[in-house]
């Protein structure tokens, strides 16, 4: 009984000597604040001079989430739903992938292809005909082919004109007149138009120069009605020019010319033979 009786005030005095040890620190620490800090007299300030504080606005609820409204299904076509639901079906199946259901898999069918929307564009190369061969005024050939220019009448070379009351042999003077103007030059033609019968009618040039202007503009030839070379036509026949005229191998429809001798010449002398 004697020991737990010692045990118990040695516990109790350490515990009183902790609290001690405690209590004085406390103090100490206290003590060392109140010297740091200065007293200080604590103002309150007037009531008056206090205003009262702005009311805070009211929060307002949070907006309850709008739920978008379910989009309106289109209308189903009946008459595609039912020409859908006739459509075989075919079934999902491993073994049918190499080999599809009879009435499934159909042939390919081959179609016409559609007409062109719009006509494709001629495009023409120039026929260059190099030395043609004039058969006639505006009658050309060369090789196997034969072309006649557009735009005028065909002449025939053994046309016979009247001029002065004389016969003359026109169209054969005409092709002589043509052939000399094609003699070393090509003849580029283009605008053919094949024709069933008949020489093909082509639009030609020589150089810069249309050959059918040039040769109704001499008159060698008549010009289609309708056409732009009629006032050349006009003015060929006021010039009395070509098929207009008169032979122009005639000599004697134009003035002889006789040159007088230079002064001084001894007509008795007989002129040295060149």
């Amino acid at each position: 009984m004697r020991p737990q009786t010692i045990s118990i005030a040695g516990g109790l005095a350490a515990l009183a000597l902790y609290a001690g040890i405690l209590l004085s620190g406390a103090t100490a620490i206290r003590g060392r604040e109140s010297a740091a800090t200065p007293d200080f007299v604590l103002e309150t300030p007037d009531a008056a001079a206090i205003e009262s504080p702005a009311a805070e606005p009211a929060e307002e609820p949070d907006p309850v989430e709008q739920i978008p409204a379910e989009p309106t299904p289109p209308p189903v076509d009946e008459e595609a739903a039912a020409k859908t639901s006739r459509v075989p079906v075919r079934p999902v199946d491993p073994n049918l992938f190499a080999l599809p259901e009879e009435g499934v898999a159909k042939p390919l069918e081959r179609i016409a292809p559609r007409p062109p929307l719009s006509a494709p564009e001629k495009k023409m190369t120039p026929l260059v005909l190099q030395r043609p061969v004039a058969l006639a005024a505006g009658l050309v050939q060369t090789g196997d082919k034969t072309l006649q220019i557009k735009d005028i009448e065909p002449e025939k070379a053994d046309k016979v004109c009247e001029g002065n009351g004389k016969s003359w042999p026109c169209g054969m003077i005409a092709r002589t007149a043509f052939r000399n103007f094609l003699r070393g030059r090509a003849l580029v033609c283009a605008e053919i138009d094949e024709k069933a019968e008949g020489a093909a009618a082509a639009s030609c040039t020589v150089g810069k120069m249309n050959v059918a202007e040039w040769l109704v503009t001499n008159g060698w030839a008549i010009p289609l009605p309708g056409t732009a070379l009629e006032t050349k036509a006009e003015a060929a026949r006021s010039a009395k020019r070509g098929f207009y005229g008169s032979d122009p191998r005639d000599l004697s429809r134009r003035p002889r010319v006789i040159e007088e001798p230079a002064d001084g010449m001894n007509f008795g002398e007989t002129a040295p033979d060149l």
